[in-house]
């Protein structure tokens, strides 16, 4: 992983962002994990792991990060943000900087530090680059050629819909 060196305004946003995390060590049923959405050196959104609380395996502090941003900001990219965690974020939370175009990362832990403390991130990290056989999720696309047909087409018919060509992203 490659080391930045770090500014004092990352340094505050990840102080920001380890203060969040250490709200779920007063909070039952919270787990430590804390992110900010920072443009301009604004705060647009902030996150804590909310799993637990909200029942919802995707809220995590990343996720909640962004979905406070896209709230505020009216916008769901954020191609002009930095995203500040308190931890490597799990491949969930990556992917989701990947779809909001967040073009800056920083944390603080890394997951080996999350998985010394009983967080499955590395393990997930590692079944997504097996091949779909390997995994131990069930991941099978349908037999049925009608249904595939059916499916791809409803995304063809939106993509058609499109005011601009679509790019096939192969």
């Amino acid at each position: 992983m490659p080391y930045a060196p770090e500014t004092p305004q990352d340094h505050a946003f990840l102080e920001q962002a380890i203060q969040i995390s250490r709200h779920a060590l007063e909070d039952e049923g919270k787990t430590p994990f804390g992110a900010l959405v920072v443009i301009d050196g604004q705060v647009v959104g902030t996150g804590s792991s909310s799993v637990v609380e909200l029942r919802d395996p995707t809220a995590h502090a990343e996720v909640m990060a962004l979905r406070d941003a896209g709230t505020r900001l009216d916008r769901h990219l954020m191609e002009d943000a930095v995203m500040y965690s308190s931890s490597e974020p799990c491949p969930m939370c990556l992917t989701a900087c990947y779809w909001a175009r967040i073009p800056r990362l920083v944390y603080a832990a890394t997951s080996h530090d999350v998985a010394t403390n009983g967080f499955e991130d590395l393990q997930y990290y590692r079944q997504l680059t097996l091949p779909n056989a390997e995994r131990t999720l069930l991941d099978e696309v349908t037999a049925n050629d009608e249904t595939r047909t059916t499916a791809a087409a409803t995304l063809a018919s939106w993509a058609d819909k499109l005011p601009f060509p679509v790019e096939p992203k192969l």
